[in-house]
């Protein structure tokens, strides 16, 4: 029960502090690619974060729960997530605004890949790097947006007009919405812990399905709402943004938190993180050489999220 109350806090609150984030950037006229890619995306990453960050803080749960619940919830966000948004809405990109965002990700990846093979889990080198390459996009879409205001761009049409009053309920939101993640995350990752050991699950397997998929909720209902509403670019640069965020970010903050290496268990290490990397690969490389989201690419990347499930639940449990 308390795992459910911690999916609903996450999901509330998530919706709350997207809608918040959302109405405030777009009020700036900044586009909506980058919207996603930098303040959604931040937005609806907190869950994970603040999930990895509380169970690195517990030694037991942290070579399970912390790389997994990120490098899970990457793989979510594309296989499961992205897979639904090209499905139903495949769509033309320029391949400039996608490129280097879309290189990034898969670079992150590959430097996760690399050192929980070969060294054994997240260090001081591997944060160093995923920094770096954290810092590079965050550079990329701010330059972005400061061009667009320059360029002036302006806001998109609200549902309300800018007032004291509607900047006002918008920040409570905001905070609300922090409120409700914050003690929905901590009550995912303690009772996330606590099931997996009552029903004799391990916690890998929890962390890359219930927390994993839990926690990208809030992406799931961006993407849901950018459906409804026919904008598929605020839904790719979020899942993009998130998944940059996920690997570059979290998993550093959390190395730091655990004071020494992040440990990656070998089945995180041989399965978790190169089905990451491998889905990445299918959400990448044919939207770069095509220069458009295709809906047999959605449905490649559901039917490898699926294996990978089905592999993590029967096969490795």
């Amino acid at each position: 029960l308390l795992l459910i109350v911690g999916l609903v806090l996450i999901i509330k609150g998530g919706d709350f502090f997207v809608d918040a984030a959302s109405w405030m950037a777009e009020a700036s006229g900044i586009p909506k690619l980058i919207v996603g890619a930098t303040v959604v995306s931040f937005a609806t990453t907190l869950p994970e974060l603040l999930v990895s960050i509380f169970a690195a803080l517990d030694a037991r749960a942290a070579e399970a729960l912390s790389p997994g619940s990120a490098i899970g919830s990457v793989t979510a966000n594309l296989g499961l997530i992205m897979g639904i948004a090209l499905v139903a809405i495949p769509m033309a990109i320029r391949r400039k605004d996608y490129m280097l965002k879309m290189i990034l990700m898969l670079v992150a990846a590959a430097v996760a890949v690399c050192f929980s093979l070969f060294d054994n889990g997240v260090g001081m080198v591997a944060s160093i790097l995923l920094i770096i390459i954290f810092v590079l996009a965050m550079y990329d879409n701010i330059h972005e947006a400061v061009v667009a205001v320059k360029g002036g761009a302006k806001g998109q049409q609200l549902d309300e007009p800018v007032t004291k009053k509607a900047v006002i309920t918008n920040v409570v939101k905001f905070l609300i919405g922090a409120v409700g993640t914050v003690a929905g995350a901590q009550l995912l990752v303690d009772n996330g812990s606590a099931l997996a050991s009552m029903c004799g699950v391990s916690d890998r397997v929890i962390s890359v399905t219930i927390i994993a998929i839990g926690t990208s909720l809030p992406e799931l209902v961006t993407t849901l709402t950018a459906i409804a509403k026919k904008q598929g670019s605020l839904s790719a640069g979020n899942i993009i943004g998130a998944n940059i965020i996920d690997l570059t970010l979290i998993l550093p903050v959390c190395a730091l938190i655990y004071g020494s290496k992040l440990p990656a268990s070998p089945t995180v290490a041989m399965v978790d993180i190169p089905a990451c990397l491998i889905i990445g690969i299918l959400s990448v490389v044919p939207t770069l050489i095509t220069k458009k989201f295709s809906r047999w690419q959605g449905v490649l990347m559901l039917a490898a999220y699926a294996v990978y499930i089905v592999l993590s639940v029967i096969v490795m449990a």
